[in-house]
């Protein structure tokens, strides 16, 4: 029978930060296996492209004397066998600097860039789900890979599984664009513009004053990038530039649930973009509200 690692040395080690030698990992050979069920009739599909707090690859690392090598590799197609990520590990960080929620389709990956878009196939049952790989894991030699609690339970996982893993290259691209300012949606759209007469829809109202609701846009390296799309974001509400995690983010803020659900979809219709939403700080479903 497998030993069973404690709660608390679980979040100790999701909570360590992620270095070359030791990555913010969580996956161990002692870890339990679990049936998990989950409710998955409102999941945020949105939040599969929406820009990271940071795009990671990360040098060649060792964990329990074995090398793993991280890679750019969009052309990635490998067949394994995935595992369940534990439902308790809800709301700790992971590898580039999110939250997991377990409800969320993530999943993790011993070498694939952070964020990757990836379809993982259930081989036992034909059924297929669509990733954002968004931390480092599991560690154990037999698995390839381990999915959140909702979406292994969409592709019919109890516990461990057969599965195909292969790295969808547009969208991968995209969510790796987003995340590092280059290319970003707004931006396309801006250049479309000058050449194509289009029927916008009208912007909303600026923001409440206060709020508890944030959208982030978009996150460059580039201050000036950053600044220029907060400008024309402006109309939309309170747009601001934060230096956080070494880029600057384009947010807008102080946004109450109605302003804040009104803002995500004109940005949505008129944008082309997929805007991230955070609540007293915290990242949430783009779609809960």
């Amino acid at each position: 029978m497998k030993k069973l690692v404690s709660l608390a040395a679980l979040m100790a080690v999701m909570a360590g930060c992620a270095t070359d030698q030791n990555p913010n990992i969580y996956g161990t050979e002692s870890m339990a296996e679990e049936t998990l069920a989950v409710d998955t009739t409102e999941l945020n599909d949105s939040y599969l492209m929406a820009a990271a707090p940071k795009y990671y690859i990360g040098n060649a690392y060792k964990v329990d004397d074995v090398q793993y090598i991280p890679s750019e590799d969009l052309t990635y197609n490998q067949t394994g066998i995935a595992g369940i990520i534990p439902a308790e590990l809800n709301g700790q960080k992971t590898t580039n600097g999110e939250v997991f929620e377990s409800s969320q389709m993530v999943a993790t990956s011993k070498t694939l860039p952070l964020p990757t878009i990836a379809k993982v196939t259930n081989l036992d049952n034909g059924e297929s789900v669509v990733v954002r790989v968004n931390n480092r894991g599991p560690f154990v030699n037999t698995r390839i890979m381990d999915l959140s609690p909702a979406a292994a339970q969409k592709i019919g996982m109890n516990s461990q599984a057969k599965v195909q893993v292969q790295v969808l290259t547009e969208q991968s691209v995209a969510v790796k664009n987003a995340t590092i300012g280059v290319n970003t949606p707004a931006e396309s759209a801006e250049v479309v513009t000058t050449e194509t007469t289009v029927t916008v829809e009208p912007a909303p109202a600026p923001a409440a004053t206060t709020g508890d609701y944030t959208i982030q846009l978009a996150a460059f390296y580039a201050e000036d990038s950053a600044n220029a799309m907060a400008q024309r974001m402006k109309t939309y509400g309170d747009a601001v530039v934060v230096n956080e995690g070494g880029m600057y983010k384009v947010r807008i803020i102080n946004l109450d649930a109605t302003k804040a659900r009104n803002v995500i979809n004109a940005l949505r219709t008129n944008e082309g973009m997929a805007p991230g939403l955070l609540k007293n700080g915290r990242w949430v479903n783009a779609d809960s509200i």
